[in-house]
């Protein structure tokens, strides 16, 4: 994490005036953000960006001319600066903006709820994000970049390929929590997860509806696992690992069938990986393993505790290599976590887990 200056300095990219006008306006309510510019492509955005060295810079995904893909990417190489997308609620602005948090945007944010009548109020999480933004090391992003590119570049796993599901015993149950930053660590994770691992996997990202699907498409492709945004009635099976879908809490049922629901936030959340690692400890108590990865808040923190009273494990990510250290500093400033790693590092943490003798389970069984 980097210091900044009393006042965070933000370049607005739009081609739509209006939206310019409105991010701009909405953002100015707070007193620590000054909109120092704005830009209405591309090319008017790298310009403005080596002139002004903002701090933070809000960019539209789609615009006409040089789009925002293309702008990020330019950005990115030229003159490295954190990103946060302006994305539309829609699968293939889901698609796009998935693509932009792979090529090294912090964050995105949803268009609308800004620029439309009934997304007024909505600017709160706008500002916390832009705020966060300005915090991190892009030069350690683009330095991480290179391993998720590598994970890209080596191709999809067609589905024949992967070893075919199997019921029965459980050895382990990984329930994994990640936020701002997120989809990057998950890329470095999920793709690498060996496919003999006697564990099944949980993950809970926030994100909103259509995202999750996006990302569990992409991963599946990737990775030796299988990967599916959650569904009611699936099952928490070995080798598979299922996502909460935006705007559902994802929890385990009696029998290790998945349930979805739309019951309050929590932390301000829905889906909250507090709520799945609450259900999941019920079901398997000590055999659970919480890891807690990049994001804003302590979201997990709860969770981890149970597992943690229960006889699991827990492992947080260590904050070189978060691009928000909230959730995972959270857990280990509560002494929960049993192991604290890099995001590199965490593959070979959660399989030592996953191999290591369940001893409360084993004498359970006795």
């Amino acid at each position: 994490m980097k210091t900044v200056d009393k006042f965070v300095r933000v370049l607005v990219v739009d081609d739509s005036a209006y939206a310019r006008f409105m991010i701009a306006r909405n953002l100015s309510l707070d007193p620590e953000i000054e909109i120092i510019g704005m830009a209405r492509n591309g090319n008017d955005a790298v310009a403005k960006i080596k002139n002004l060295q903002p701090d933070v810079v809000t960019l539209d995904v789609e615009m006409p001319g040089m789009d925002g893909i293309t702008a990020l990417e330019k950005i990115m190489t030229e003159c490295p600066t954190p990103v946060i997308m302006l994305s539309a609620l829609t699968a293939e602005g889901a698609e796009v903006t998935i693509k932009s948090l792979e090529m090294g945007a912090v964050d995105f944010f949803l268009k609308q709820s800004l620029v439309s009548p009934v997304g007024e109020g909505n600017n709160s999480e706008l500002i916390s994000k832009v705020k966060n933004a300005a915090r991190v090391d892009v030069a350690g992003i683009n330095a991480r970049l290179k391993n998720v590119l590598a994970i890209l570049q080596r191709g999809s796993r067609k589905e024949k390929e992967k070893p075919p599901l199997r019921n029965g015993h459980i050895d382990r149950v990984v329930i994994i929590g990640s936020s701002t930053g997120g989809p990057r660590a998950l890329y470095e994770v999920v793709p690498n997860l060996p496919d003999d691992l006697p564990a099944a996997f949980l993950i809970v990202q926030h994100m909103p509806p259509k995202f999750t699907r996006s990302i569990a498409e992409r991963l599946n492709e990737l990775s030796r696992v299988t990967v599916k945004e959650a569904e009611v009635g699936d099952m928490v099976r070995r080798g598979q690992a299922l996502i909460a879908p935006g705007g559902y809490h994802m929890a385990v049922m009696p029998g290790g069938q998945i349930s979805l629901n739309q019951d309050k936030p929590r932390c301000g959340l829905r889906p909250a990986v507090d709520v799945t690692m609450e259900s999941a400890v019920k079901i398997y108590g000590s055999r659970c393993i919480g890891v807690v990865m990049t994001g804003m808040g302590s979201d997990g923190t709860h969770g981890c505790a149970l597992i943690k009273a229960a006889g699991g494990k827990v492992l947080a990510e260590d904050e070189s290599t978060c691009v928000v250290y909230g959730m995972p500093r959270s857990v280990i400033e509560a002494g929960l976590a049993d192991r604290v790693a890099p995001v590199q590092k965490m593959v070979s943490e959660i399989t030592a887990f996953c191999r290591e003798p369940d001893k409360a389970y084993m004498k359970v069984q006795l």
